[in-house]
């Protein structure tokens, strides 16, 4: 019988799993692709390499939780490269690179986007940004009501020192800071923490907002050869592990958990989802486990995402990622900004010299890709859309584009089992206390992955990370 068995190998999964094995705890871990990472994985499509999501690598430094797991697991090598600008947004002819130095940044925001009150709004994102980075001591239980207050009140000097930003609402604050704001800068706002936080300004406080606008302000990297390479890296003393194997049911034993997989029936007495916490109870045969999660599924906010996917013929030097932000929202989407991915110029391993390896996604509502009649129309429709927009704004060619092709929620649908995309977005409602933990009031049920605390994204998954080690006390 393992002592832990983990289910699913996305950032969560595959973090926890070589934690706890480096720790000497006896685990397997279990995936249902034939590849690592799920979300954040990369894939093989017609001789061309693609990273499945626009997933950046933020927060790997000292200090940070990112980098503290991967020290203790004792990874200490990820092959890197840095992304500064971590990203670039281009907005109605206006270019602005979001730099790591605050002063090389707000010199070109206030060119394009002028006004008085930049830099003093900018040093307070700044300044939240490291203040909390600093924080230590905090966590968060759902074992029980006792466990969660004791909990609860391990934030008590974090909501004391960001208070005022806690209270209100992200757009509210903005306004009441700047005064007068014109429409496009809030369009800027507005897009980079969609990127983060997953909902707009209007759904989050100040708080999560300055936290989702200053994620450039640290270090920022590019993976080299695609992130199904740091995750076989990260994973590779695992082992008893998995890989193409579902893991079909669950159910709760006395003392135990038996998982039965399409490899077989396997034993385990605690075991760790990397599963969504409103698509989990299907998994399990007992009543009061699925109840437990069918509380959640109130959490689906039917976000996903829509992929555009190509290589690019091209000897000219790109950055890693580029925001483009139109005036209107795209059709079949809800968002008015789309996230372009470049594979570095110098990468062999995931495209060949010349070329580059583009993963572009925009945020979608997947209600909106269920007319079966209407759907083949609308997929090729939005992917030529993205296309024509990337080769305006980036002064790009047809004939430079070599292969494309895209993905909607139904086809991650099909191929990961998970139509909704981004986690749970770090809305105000979805808030401490109201967040699932990553432990639950089921003796031996723990999860980790974006749709429990904390976020989405390396830095969120990974405080999730941290958060489960201190209640597995391990």
């Amino acid at each position: 019988m393992k002592e832990y068995a983990i289910v699913g190998s996305g950032i969560g999964g595959s973090s926890i799993a070589a934690y706890l094995n480096a720790k000497g705890h006896d685990i397997v871990l279990f995936e249902k692709e034939s590849y690592l990472g799920g979300c954040s994985s990369s894939f093989y499509h017609k001789k061309h390499y693609y990273n499945t999501g626009a997933t950046t690598f933020a927060g790997y430094q000292n200090g940070f939780v990112l980098k503290e797991i991967f020290d203790a697991i004792g990874f200490h090598s990820p092959k890197l490269r840095r992304s500064d600008p971590a990203i670039v947004v281009v907005q109605n002819g206006k270019t602005t690179p979001r730099y790591q130095d605050l002063e090389m940044f707000l010199s070109i925001l206030q060119e394009n986007y002028p006004h008085s009150k930049h830099h003093q709004f900018w040093q307070l994102v700044y300044k939240i940004n490291k203040t909390f980075y600093k924080t230590e001591g905090y966590y968060y239980s759902n074992k029980n009501i006792f466990a969660k207050l004791r909990s609860l009140a391990s934030y008590f000097p974090l909501g004391k020192e960001f208070f005022p930003y806690i209270k209100a609402d992200a757009l509210s604050f903005i306004k009441s800071f700047y005064g007068l704001l014109d429409e496009e800068y809030l369009h800027f706002l507005e897009a980079q923490v969609l990127i983060v936080a997953q909902a707009p300004l209007k759904e989050i406080n100040f708080f999560t907002a300055a936290l989702a606008l200053a994620y450039t302000f640290n270090d920022n990297y590019y993976v080299e050869g695609g992130f199904s390479t740091l995750f076989n890296e990260l994973t590779q003393d695992i082992h008893d592990l998995y890989r193409s194997t579902e893991v079909q049911s669950i159910t709760k034993k006395r003392d135990s958990y038996e998982l039965d997989t399409s490899k077989g029936v396997f034993q385990a007495k605690n075991i760790i989802l990397n599963s969504t916490v409103y698509g989990s109870a299907k998994l399990f045969t007992q009543k009061q486990i699925q109840n437990y999660y069918k509380k959640y599924e109130l959490l689906n906010n039917y976000q996903s995402s829509f992929m555009l996917y190509f290589t690019l013929k091209s000897e000219r030097e790109f950055f890693h990622h580029y925001q483009i932000i139109e005036k209107e929202i795209f059709a079949h989407t809800i968002s008015r900004a789309i996230f372009v991915s470049f594979s570095d110029q110098n990468d062999t391993l995931i495209s060949q010299k010349g070329e580059y390896s583009v993963t572009v996604s925009i945020h979608t509502d997947l209600r909106l890709w269920q007319n079966k009649t209407a759907y083949k129309e609308q997929k090729e429709q939005l992917k030529n859309l993205l296309l024509d927009t990337i080769k305006k704004h980036l002064s790009l060619d047809d004939e430079q584009i070599i292969s494309s092709f895209a993905a909607t929620p139904n086809t991650f649908s099909r191929y990961i089992k998970r139509a909704q995309l981004g986690g749970n977005a770090m809305s105000i409602k979805n808030f401490l206390p109201k967040l699932p933990s990553n432990d639950t009031p089921i003796d031996g049920l723990y999860h980790v992955g974006d749709s429990v605390y904390a976020a989405q994204g390396w830095p969120g998954v990974m405080m999730g990370v941290k958060n489960l080690t201190k209640l597995l006390d391990v």
